[in-house]
């Protein structure tokens, strides 16, 4: 004789009603990192969050809801860009030796201009929030002669005189900090 288990009606519509929460989550936040590059490259990129792959994708790119916890800063990097940041979180030196580039279109949350891992954070006296913008990791040679100051109009450098230096080109004033005081 076989034994038939079934599953209370309450308990399966609580679990289909949690999945389907899980998955209108994971939609909002695939459309949270696409919205980071324009379509024409994040829509067939691999979407990826804390670690978890929510859409694979085929184009090499690699996009990401937000950098820091509660915060609407999407990104799409291609991989000279996941490497670098790897590189940066695991607090790794880094050496570019081709051209990376990521879109930040919809901005971002603000960090020291001359440390990622500034101990002030939004106090640092170099803090700088952009608009929208494109980040360029080239070979260090190909920094020389662009102004590190992100109030002189323009690209500029960021980190410097850390392994992470990279161009930031800023594509409009919006959610700009404002300069220093003199």
């Amino acid at each position: 004789m076989k034994t038939i288990h079934t599953v209370p009606l309450s308990l399966a519509l609580l679990l289909a009603a949690g999945h389907a929460a899980r998955a209108d989550e994971h939609q909002a936040l695939i459309e949270q990192a696409r919205s980071a590059a324009p379509a024409l490259v994040s829509a067939d990129a691999t979407v990826m969050y804390r670690g978890e792959v929510l859409a694979e994708g085929t184009n090499g790119w690699t996009c990401l809801p937000e950098t820091l916890p509660d915060d609407n800063a999407p990104m799409c990097n291609d991989d000279v860009w996941m490497e670098l940041m790897s590189a940066m979180q695991a607090g790794e030196d880094y050496e570019v030796e081709r051209l990376g580039v990521s879109y930040m279109l919809q901005g971002d949350a603000g960090v020291s201009n001359s440390n990622p891992a500034h101990p002030a954070g939004a106090d640092a006296p170099d803090f700088i929030k952009e608009g929208a913008h494109l980040m360029l990791a080239v070979p260090r040679e190909m920094l020389q002669g662009i102004t590190d100051d992100p109030h002189a109009g323009g690209p500029y450098v960021m980190w410097k005189d850390t392994p992470y230096a990279h161009i930031m080109v800023p594509l409009e004033d919006e959610n700009r900090s404002d300069p220093p005081e003199r």
